[in-house]
């Protein structure tokens, strides 16, 4: 039998329904909320260095009048030194090195603003991209570790009515080289001394975690983000040589993708953004819950850990007397259970507020209840606090606005 919910000492508490606040959310026909799988046709940014594998590289320069040697030169310039400088690259032949970089390295992302932290330890990033649309990314620094939270889309098609992302609709998808520029000019940020919280010499040196929770549903993206991991893990000169446990890719839950990645044989953390163990509100708090229900994408995370080996984690924002409920603790821990034992983290996460709305993270007795009833029940969990709230950097936050 499984563990009872802890007791509540207080009242019953109402249940809030998830009607968007301070915008106007897209609807159907059907009378349910709009989704976009597909990004918009419109111009993509010109092709860079980044996009290609080493042997597309290698022809590339070939192609260009080179010896194909001159590939490895230029992905260890970018994927090592983090640089795009013609000048810094003096082993190259002077003569056309400036041509040869501003044809292979075109500029992708271009810094807008930057906030941070009191200590420096979190920033957020405004880029502007080639065609003017907006993203964000954020780094931060914890003790022994700095982690880079980045986008995989302008703005996001999923329609979710308590994430300010959401609100902005999908402008489109991000390159593979947009996501990975990311990456390098954030380790550049990082060499330059420019990140806070460093520890002398001992601390990391570059991004040793990325996580897909930025901007976007990173699913929705499917190839230019798997391209991007794949740049991410090969190892140096190829790559960021990063290894693949330490990247976390999230969905709201987009159960054929889902399969796709479990069939991709890289073991990447997968995350679920789950935020309603019951259909009822899932269906309005994740529009995309009215195509793939709760129980068929915890069965497709479920197939993930069983052919990965890799234990999945469960997002979950807590938001106040919407989703808070011990009898929901008490039902999600129920549904992870059936499924088996290991295979499973939960981390429940206060919400972060966003510009105009009324919601709010749940009483801290109510979330301690929630994990506690998690706990109780055999299931590992986790009460996150995410960071760069201050600046708009956390969770469901990003709206890339100047």
């Amino acid at each position: 039998m499984p563990a009872q919910a802890l007791p509540s000492t207080t009242a019953p508490r109402p249940q809030v329904r998830p009607t968007p606040e301070g915008w106007v959310q897209p609807m159907g026909p059907d009378g349910r909320p709009m989704l976009r799988f597909a990004s918009p046709r419109v111009k993509q940014p010109p092709q860079h260095f980044a996009d290609l594998s080493l042997e597309e590289r290698q022809a590339k320069v070939s192609e260009l009048g080179l010896p194909g040697f001159r590939a490895k030169q230029l992905s260890k310039h970018y994927f090592e030194h983090y640089t795009a400088d013609a000048e810094r690259m003096t082993d190259l032949p002077k003569d056309g090195r400036s041509e040869l970089v501003g044809e292979l390295f075109p500029t992708l992302l271009t810094e807008v603003k930057r906030l941070s932290t009191d200590r420096g330890d979190t920033i957020k990033f405004l880029w502007r991209l080639f065609d003017g649309a907006l993203v964000e990314s954020v780094l931060m620094r914890y003790p022994g570790r700095i982690t880079l939270c980045v986008s995989s889309q302008a703005g996001c098609g999923m329609n979710c009515p308590f994430c300010a992302t959401g609100q902005a609709g999908l402008t489109r998808n991000l390159s593979t080289a947009e996501i990975v520029d990311q990456v390098v000019q954030a380790n550049r940020v990082i060499a330059a001394g420019e990140l806070g919280g460093g520890r002398g010499t001992d601390g990391p040196t570059r991004v040793g975690n990325i996580v897909f929770m930025g901007m976007g549903e990173p699913l929705a993206n499917y190839k230019r983000v798997m391209a991007a991991v794949h740049r991410m893990v090969d190892p140096a000169p190829a790559g960021l040589g990063m290894s693949a446990r330490n990247i976390t890719v999230s969905t709201v839950g987009l159960v054929p993708a889902i399969r796709k990645l479990t069939d991709e044989s890289l073991p990447v953390t997968f995350a679920l953004s789950l935020h309603a163990p019951d259909d009822e509100l899932r269906d309005e708090l994740i529009p995309v819950n009215t195509r793939w229900k709760v129980d068929e994408a915890l069965d497709a995370a479920r197939e993930y850990f069983e052919k990965t080996g890799r234990r999945v984690s469960i997002e979950y924002a807590l938001i106040k007397d919407m989703n808070d409920h011990a009898w929901r603790a008490q039902l999600l821990a129920d549904k992870l259970n059936a499924r088996g034992r290991g295979w499973v983290h939960v981390n429940p996460i206060p919400l972060n507020p966003t510009p105009g709305s009324i919601w709010t993270s749940s009483e801290r007795e109510v979330e301690q209840q929630f994990v506690e009833t998690l706990l109780a029940n055999g299931i590992p969990t986790t009460l996150r606090d995410t960071r760069g709230k201050e600046i708009d950097g956390a969770c469901g936050q990003l709206a890339a606005a100047e």
